[in-house]
């Protein structure tokens, strides 16, 4: 992908488990997703998923590893950056984006309504953190 991302989210894995959060706004109203948002003026990717998951969760996270970038569409063209991390520092406190959150292995993951490619996304997460 060519396009610079606008937006940058972030796969946190604790054991086996990888953390979802259901949104509470659109775009992807009702959908389970990974914590993440839009990148703000002058941010670069990285800064937007540290960012966005202290806003949006309360959880401060360190080395990130870039798994891949994709277009999400909808209303809005995505061009994600996604991350992936096992440090995590804090307690889960969801902000009103947030409708609910769960710790999940990423097999059952296929039984939620998700965003796009979503279950794609955290296996490639796995496996790049599982090769680090």
């Amino acid at each position: 992908m060519t396009q610079l991302p606008n937006a940058a989210s972030v796969a946190l894995f604790d054991g086996g488990r990888v953390l979802l959060i259901q949104r509470a706004r659109a775009p992807w109203l009702g959908k389970w997703s990974l914590p993440g948002g839009r990148l703000e003026a002058g941010e670069d990717a990285e800064t937007c998923a540290r960012r966005e998951i202290l806003e949006e969760i309360g959880l401060s996270v360190s080395e990130l590893l870039p798994v891949m970038q994709m277009a999400l569409g909808g209303p809005q063209q995505f061009v994600l950056q996604v991350f992936a991390t096992r440090r995590f520092a804090g307690a889960i406190v969801a902000n009103d984006e947030i409708a609910d959150h769960r710790w999940l292995e990423p097999d059952l993951i296929g039984a939620l309504p998700t965003t796009p490619d979503l279950a794609e996304v955290i296996a490639r997460a796995l496996r790049l953190l599982d090769d680090s």
